[in-house]
């Protein structure tokens, strides 16, 4: 127990964290965390929660929850447990549930904080091997970091040089009780098949493998920090301030550096790491593309697109042009689809002129179709399509940008300009946008 305390210890105490927050599974390792965050919580004092994603996958997951409340209260610590839904259409079942586990956990995460897991040695050499069964570099042989920046915290692993086998006999000689998950000893699942049929036959062979990957996956690591650090200046030149990628700037590099500067977007943006044929499509199919043509590559959650000589990554959209609705003086109009929010207030300091009549007549419109406006400094009206175009909006936020308009007549298209007639003072209209 010392001996592992200490290595607990030292971890959390190099990172300083203003807030502990535990993802307590109730299995046997993060059952062991409970126990030694416990006692770092009593001999250091910083605040410390347990929090218990419920998947509800199990028969036995509502039993699970509550064993793991009692086992926090019984270690002074709070526990909160968050049940979520899993929606694995085109997922598998293990991605989908990492994905909404680490989601729901984010949410106990601020600045300062740090979050502890419970992945160990055995945990490495799986995700290290099921990186090489899908043809992984080096990021992704980098397997799993111990202190890593996430969200809006840090993760740290303080368990990932000790082997289950040593948590197992910590945990019994502390009498400690823990869940074991039924799913677990399913070999259908990759990790699963990897952990019993794999795994025992590497150890019997070596029994020092866990240490030999763990030096592995801490080298690619390095080779990958050091491809990032001699890029970083050629990816800085190439990356917009909206966080596009200059498809001019990516055509004069070589082949490799290309596909490299092409991974650190994606790891820039905390997306997924396409696979070599995925950022050969990307660049083939959409940044290549013929001039005319409004290219979409879908990958996953995202969408990859291209617009005035640069690639985007998107997220798909709903629908929205054929909504509409009336805006009221003083009044937070909810926009669809987290386009955001609008409030139109009275203001001296405002840039809209409206009569009481012409407020009367405001409303939020999402469709440019037909419309023509005539923005400040503009010499005469155009059609709004072609305004879209000289503002450089790209195609697929034209439908999402919100139009005020009175009555037929546009008043202004926001983030973009006011319409001449509309200006002066009286009136201000504040937009929150949500990034997208």
């Amino acid at each position: 127990m010392d001996s592992l305390y200490a290595i607990f210890s030292q971890s959390l105490q190099q990172q300083q964290p203003n807030k502990i927050v535990l993802a307590l599974s109730g299995g046997v390792d993060s059952r062991l965390l409970l126990a030694l965050l416990s006692r770092y919580q009593q001999t250091h004092g910083v605040v410390c929660i347990a929090v218990h994603v419920h998947h509800g996958l199990s028969e036995n997951a509502d039993q699970w929850a509550l064993q793991c409340q009692q086992w926090s209260q019984q270690a002074g610590i709070k526990c909160v447990v968050e049940q979520v839904q899993l929606d694995h259409s085109g997922k598998s079942l293990e991605e989908c549930a990492r994905e909404v586990r680490y989601q729901a956990l984010s949410q106990h995460v601020e600045q300062g904080d740090i979050l502890i897991t419970g992945q160990h040695s055995d945990d490495q050499l799986e995700t290290f091997l099921l990186a090489l069964k899908r043809g992984s570099g080096p990021k992704g042989l980098s397997a799993m970091a111990q202190v890593m920046p996430w969200r809006n915290g840090l993760i740290v692993r303080p368990l990932l040089t000790v082997p289950r086998t040593e948590i197992e006999r910590v945990a019994q000689q502390l009498q400690l009780q823990w869940v074991e998950d039924e799913s677990n000893q399913d070999t259908r699942f990759d990790r699963n098949f990897i952990r019993h049929q794999i795994t025992p036959v590497l150890k019997q062979r070596w029994p020092h493998i866990h240490s030999a990957v763990q030096r592995s996956a801490e080298l690619c690591a390095e080779q990958e920090a050091l491809l990032v650090e001699l890029l970083t200046e050629q990816f800085e030149s190439a990356l917009a301030s909206d966080g596009s990628l200059s498809i001019a700037t990516l055509e004069s590099k070589s082949e490799r550096v290309r596909m490299q500067l092409l991974r650190m977007w994606f790891a820039e943006a905390q997306l997924r790491m396409p696979s070599r044929d995925h950022l050969a499509l990307i660049w083939q199919q959409v940044a290549l593309a013929t001039d005319d043509a409004n290219p979409i590559l879908n990958l996953g959650q995202i969408q990859i697109r291209r617009f005035a000589q640069c690639l985007y990554q998107v997220l798909p959209a709903e629908e929205i042009s054929h909504w509409q609705a009336p805006l009221y003086v003083d009044q937070c109009l909810i926009l669809p689809d987290g386009v955001g929010e609008l409030r139109l207030s009275a203001s001296p300091m405002g840039e809209l002129a409206l009569t009481e009549q012409q407020v009367s007549q405001l409303s939020i419109s999402f469709n440019p179709e037909g419309l023509t406006a005539h923005p400040v400094g503009r010499g005469h009206s155009r059609k709004l399509k072609k305004l879209f175009q000289e503002y450089g909006v790209p195609s697929w936020l034209r439908r999402r940008t919100p139009i005020l308009l009175c009555g037929d007549e546009v008043v202004a298209v926001l983030g973009l300009f006011n319409c001449k007639p509309f200006a002066g003072k009286g009136y201000k209209l504040d937009w929150r946008a949500k990034a997208r």
